[in-house]
């Protein structure tokens, strides 16, 4: 999936206002995604997105990672993973937590099925929640 066809996706079925909205708020939920998501994974997962939303996923993923060499995300729920949204995107936490089920469900259709098993697989019940409903049950 091209970027223009991920962020007109994003912006209808958040209901955003503007294209504008739309790419701060998938930007943000990429980023906070590729943090929570074990490295080698973000990076599979970047290879599968166009370049700018890739270079996000890859670049919070190596900070994650910092120098150590594991492959473990960081560790943190649904509360942190809204208010980190909602700090880069400049919206509230529930706004955040409705635009991330938005790019999640956008992700979801622009991956391959396998890989998106796996982020299912790797995120916490609370945030695999905001996941379309049939990933979000078929990991659960």
């Amino acid at each position: 999936m091209h970027h223009d066809e991920i962020i007109g996706k994003v912006q209808t079925l958040a209901q955003l206002p503007d294209r504008g909205s739309a790419e701060r708020a998938t930007h943000a939920v990429v980023s906070t995604l590729s943090e929570r998501l074990p490295s080698g994974l973000a990076r599979h997962v970047a290879a599968q997105l166009p370049p700018d939303l890739a270079d996000d996923m890859r670049r919070a993923a190596d900070a994650a990672m910092g120098t150590d060499s594991g492959t473990a995300g960081e560790r943190f729920g649904l509360t942190v993973f809204a208010g980190r949204i909602a700090d880069r995107a400049g919206t509230d936490e529930d706004t955040a937590l409705r635009d991330a089920a938005a790019v999640l469900e956008v992700l979801d259709a622009a991956l391959a099925p396998e890989l998106t098993e796996r982020i299912a697989g790797a995120l916490p019940a609370d945030i695999r929640e905001l996941l379309p409903v049939e990933r979000a049950t078929e990991s659960g």
